[in-house]
């Protein structure tokens, strides 16, 4: 028996800031959308042209109020870039840069939610 990742979810406050969000910091492209018939929620699915099939899963519920609940925010997503200095140029003009690791030759951005995504050298 075999598995294999196929997609990761966040739950977001504002499904468009958040889609935009992943748009211009990681260039992820939406490639389908549910709503359900009740208009109870909303989810989105972004790719990056790299990686397979693996993809985000954006969703959003009408009736949640407030922000969700990241505990200590260790749980992180991770892409990889050819170019970090490029990537990185970008996410500080964005002011989404929310943790630098030089040490490790990495660094973390955060979503509109405040969910991080680890930023990685190819190696």
């Amino acid at each position: 028996m075999s598995f294999k990742f196929v997609h990761s979810n966040r739950n977001v406050a504002d499904l468009e800031k958040s889609v935009a969000f992943y748009q211009e910091a990681l260039g992820l492209k939406e490639v389908r959308r549910k709503e359900a018939e009740d208009g109870s929620f909303t989810l989105v699915f972004l790719e990056a042209s790299k990686s397979g099939k693996f993809q985000l899963e954006l969703t959003w519920l009408r009736d949640w109020k407030g922000p969700y609940d990241l505990g200590d925010n260790e749980l992180h997503l991770a892409v990889t870039t050819a170019d970090i200095e490029k990537a990185r140029q970008r996410h500080e003009a964005m002011g989404c840069v929310c943790y630098d690791n030089p040490g490790m030759g990495v660094y973390f951005i955060s979503d509109p939610d405040g969910y991080w995504t680890e930023i990685i050298p190819e190696k």
